[in-house]
This record gives structure tokens, C-alpha cells and sequence, in this order.
């Protein structure tokens, strides 16, 4: 998948999912989908008659590149002037987009002259002469343009003019709940796992390499994979989570329990991410680890001794072995 943060390098003309899409949630997916649909002969030969792209290796028709728009930083950092957290930094959310099928990520930089776009200029300058858009997919909520003045049917009215077609996708919700980043977001600080994998369509992910670490899991019987993760990451409740873990290259999960915390019984100053593969052993060191998460199983806290803490650590695996093995039976 081709990623670029300049609209002068992107493959056109595009067939544009257009959105922030922090965390690939269920709505978002809803929103991508329309412009994963094959885009007709006829408007294949529109866009050849109009010159608005080079052909397609092999095809008398100009191949249209499925993408995914979004803004880099997030608005809201960009207005607040506060780094925000993200539920899927530039890796994941490659990731999960690939998977989807989209050829392309534009990250377009959300800067003050972005900002100062009006909606028609957004659709005439980014749209149209920049990306080389034939057919855009929004978000009922969407707002765009300089003081958010422009709506979904905004972007619809202007982008007849240029021939555009635009799908508004109405707001996705589960078990009456609307889907939202900042639910999935409210949903991880309070430990609920299930809530959010449930918004989110798929199994809240950290995707880190794996460094050196203090190695008390080792000397405990409990050898830990101690994960790196990109600084922006949003990070859940601290505490002890039962999760599969993915290596790179490799389909096969691993079941795992994973610790987000700063190790209080051994006077831990710094947060670390430390997962333990149950019942595999090797070396992971310089590996990226794909871990998804499951289950909340406890809070983190301080055992009065090491003794107490590997007692808990083996309860914790019997736990989690017990939780992914009925997942996989339901």
C-alpha cells in the first residue's frame, strides 16, 4: 500500500474514504467500504475522455486507486496544541487498511492553511486538482473546512459540480450504542475489553518490537517480551490482560498474557509493556509482536514479596489460559 503526507505524490485519480478513522472502528469500516466497489466502465471512460490520469498498465482505462484520506496531526492536537494519543498510530492503521484492500493512505498535513480552506476550496484544490477524486465516502457527522462549516451535504452539492459522486454514510451503532473513537477510548480506560473490541469490530491491538528489559520475568519463571510501542500509542488501564499475540510473518496466534504497569513490587519507576507467551518458548529479541487484547483480567498492584507475586502470576495464567480457551469454544 502506497503512503504519502503529500497530495503531490499521491497515485490519482482516487476513490476517496475521507475521515480522521483513529482506531479502524466498525463505523469507519462502513465508510471505507463504498469506495472498495469497482467503479464502472463508464466512469472509466469519463475519466479517460477527460484526461485526468495515465492508463492503467495493460488497459485502454485509467486504473482508479482506492484511498483512504485522513489528517496528520489530528485536528484536534493541531487546535489544542496538545499531543493526542492515538488508537492507531501510522503502523496500525497501514496495517488494517492493507488488509481492507486500499491501495492507498494520504495524510494530508493538517496545518493552518488546511485550516483556513473553505469547503468549496477543499473540494476544488485537495479534491479534485490535487487527488483526482471520482467518487467520495463520508461520515454523516463530517465536517470540514475553515470553523468546521462544512457538512456531508455541503461536500455533496459542491462536488456535483465536478461530477464527484458522494456517499453519506449514516452513523453505525451497537447494541444502541453509537460507535465512536472516544466510546472505544472510554471503553479501554475503564478496562472494559469487551466493550471495545465490540465497538471496534476487531480486538483492540499494540503492535511494538521487542527490546531489552530488566529480565525479572525470566528469573521468576515467567520470561516476559518487554514491547517498545510508537510514543502516540493510547494505552488502556493498567493491569494484567489475557491476549493472543501474533510474530511477524507468522498467522498462528499465541495465546499471552500481557502487564501494562510500573511494577510497583519491585519499585518500578518507568510504564512497560511486558507480555509472556504461554507454554512457548525462543527468542524474540528485535521481533515485532502484534498482540490483541481479550480479556481485563485484574488491576495492577504491590505483593508484599516475590513470592506472593509469581503465586499471582501463575494464577494469572491459569486465568487467562481458561478465558482465550472459552473464546475459542463460543
Amino acid at each position: 500500500m502506497w503512503i504519502t503526507s503529500s497530495p503531490a505524490t499521491a497515485l490519482t485519480p482516487t476513490a476517496i474514504a475521507l475521515g480522521n478513522f483513529d482506531g479502524v472502528h466498525r463505523g469507519h469500516r462502513r465508510v471505507i467500504e463504498p469506495v472498495l466497489v469497482p467503479v464502472t466502465e463508464s466512469q472509466r471512460s469519463l475519466l479517460a475522455q477527460k484526461g485526468r490520469s495515465p492508463l492503467a498498465t495493460g488497459s485502454e482505462l485509467p486504473q482508479i486507486y482506492t484511498t483512504v484520506v485522513t489528517f496528520w496531526p489530528h485536528p484536534r492536537e493541531f487546535f489544542s496544541g496538545q499531543p493526542r494519543a492515538l488508537l492507531t498510530p501510522i503502523a496500525e492503521k497501514a496495517q488494517q487498511l492493507k488488509v481492507m484492500g486500499v491501495d492507498q493512505l494520504v495524510r494530508l498535513p493538517f496545518d493552518r492553511e488546511l485550516a483556513s480552506l473553505t469547503p468549496q476550496d477543499f473540494v476544488d484544490v485537495i479534491l479534485v486538482r490535487q487527488l483526482g477524486a471520482t467518487r467520495v465516502s463520508v461520515g454523516q457527522d463530517f465536517r470540514f473546512g475553515h470553523g468546521r462549516t462544512g457538512t456531508a451535504e455541503h461536500l455533496r452539492a459542491i462536488a456535483a459540480h465536478h461530477g464527484i459522486e458522494v456517499i453519506i454514510v449514516p452513523l453505525e451503532t451497537c447494541a444502541e450504542e453509537r460507535i465512536s473513537s472516544s466510546g472505544i477510548r472510554e471503553a479501554l480506560q475503564s478496562g472494559d475489553i469487551a466493550r471495545a473490541n465490540r465497538l471496534l469490530g476487531h480486538p483492540y491491538t499494540l503492535l511494538g518490537d521487542v527490546v531489552a528489559g530488566a529480565q525479572l520475568g525470566r528469573k521468576l519463571g515467567f520470561p516476559t517480551a518487554n514491547l517498545r510501542l510508537p510514543s502516540d500509542k493510547f494505552l488502556p488501564r493498567q493491569g494484567v490482560y489475557s491476549a493472543w499475540a501474533y510474530l511477524a510473518h507468522d498467522p498462528a496466534p499465541l495465546p499471552a498474557v500481557m502487564n501494562l504497569g510500573n511494577r510497583p513490587t519491585v519499585d518500578g519507576l518507568n510504564q512497560t509493556v511486558e507480555v509472556h507467551l504461554l507454554d512457548w518458548s525462543g527468542d524474540l529479541y528485535g521481533q515485532t509482536l502484534t498482540v490483541c487484547l481479550e480479556s481485563f483480567l485484574r488491576p495492577e498492584q504491590k505483593f508484599d514479596s516475590l513470592e506472593s507475586l509469581t503465586a499471582q502470576i501463575h494464577l494469572d495464567c491459569e486465568q487467562a489460559k481458561a478465558s482465550l480457551s472459552a473464546k475459542v469454544q463460543a
